[in-house]
């Protein structure tokens, strides 16, 4: 049984899946395995913060990762890793 995910964890695991070209929402849903409302909550807040942005591809609404959401993700990375290397936490 897996332990359940810090609300921070969610949030990066988004961005994450954003940055590696999943773009459409039912797509994102499906891979960090959410819901449509926590999705929908989450994609709005990250919108908000300017770490993605919403276009509009093929009559279809996507998302798109901002340079701040790369650097975002390279920061928590690196303090994932550091982290890690001590064996104090594991975020996946």
């Amino acid at each position: 049984m897996s332990r359940k995910r810090s609300k921070l964890e969610i949030y990066l695991d988004v961005l994450e899946k954003i940055n590696e070209g999943i773009s459409r929402p039912t797509n994102i849903m499906y891979k960090c395995n959410l819901s449509w409302r926590p999705l929908r909550e989450i994609l709005g807040t990250l919108m908000n913060r300017g770490l993605i942005k919403e276009v509009e591809q093929h009559n279809y609404r996507c998302y798109i990762i901002t340079e701040k959401g790369r650097e975002t993700l390279i920061y928590f990375r690196r303090i994932i890793k550091a982290f890690n290397s001590r064996g104090n936490l594991v975020i996946q």
